[in-house]
């Protein structure tokens, strides 16, 4: 008696290439695939630098997402401090259509409702006067780094704004910002005399020493 061979219905069906797979249908391979790799999302051309404006420091900003296949995980934008041993993280805000730009005060300034400077970093209200302290975020003042962090995160150069602006202490201004300059690189003062008028030179020099010594 010949032998019978019966496939029942959980057998599996053999392709012409010898392969199998149990449902019972053959299977193929497209060799001209080739899988697409999303492209990693960039802050570059961020920018952040600092400025003084009406003698207080402040840092403005512009934070572009480029995130074509729209991977990112975040989009609340970070600015990070950092000296090695302090850190401190500043929040700028969330990205509106991967973009945020504006102006913030530099960490430790405050200003009063016009706008005018209240305190600095590095000075403290110690007894009614603004003393040099280290304090209140001092430590950004000196060599630090600056990071853009959303996801992902861009380094930038940032520092302090230059100490000869009048952001360097509270209330210190410029002599030229207080004072008329001549071509003598003196101020000319005119006082009036038994109706005549006298040009005092030296006056102006005077003055100036005088906030020197204050």
């Amino acid at each position: 008696m010949a032998a019978l061979m019966i496939l029942g219905a959980g057998s599996a069906a053999f392709a012409a290439d010898g392969s199998a797979d149990d449902s019972g249908s053959s299977t193929s391979t497209d060799s001209n695939y080739t899988p697409r790799t999303p492209t990693s999302p960039s802050l570059a051309g961020s920018t952040a630098l600092s400025e003084c404006v009406g003698d207080v420091p402040r840092i403005s900003f512009s934070v572009v997402l480029t995130d074509p296949d729209d991977i990112a995980t975040g989009h609340e934008v970070t600015l990070v401090f950092s000296d090695g041993t302090h850190t401190l993280p500043l929040d700028l805000g969330p990205l509106v259509n991967n973009k945020l730009s504006g102006t913030v005060l530099w960490p430790g300034a405050t200003t009063d409702a016009q706008g005018n400077g209240l305190t600095w970093p590095g000075w403290e209200l110690v007894n009614g006067q603004q003393t040099q302290t280290g304090g209140n975020f001092g430590w950004t003042r000196g060599n630090i780094t600056a990071t853009i962090k959303v996801n992902p995160e861009l380094s930038v150069p940032l520092s302090y704004p230059p100490a000869t602006s009048a952001c360097a202490a509270p209330g210190v201004a410029s002599a030229a910002s207080i004072l008329p300059v001549t071509g003598l690189n003196v101020p000319v003062v005119p006082i009036a005399i038994g109706g005549g008028i006298v040009l005092l030179a030296g006056a102006g020099r005077c003055w100036r020493g005088g906030l020197r010594r204050s």
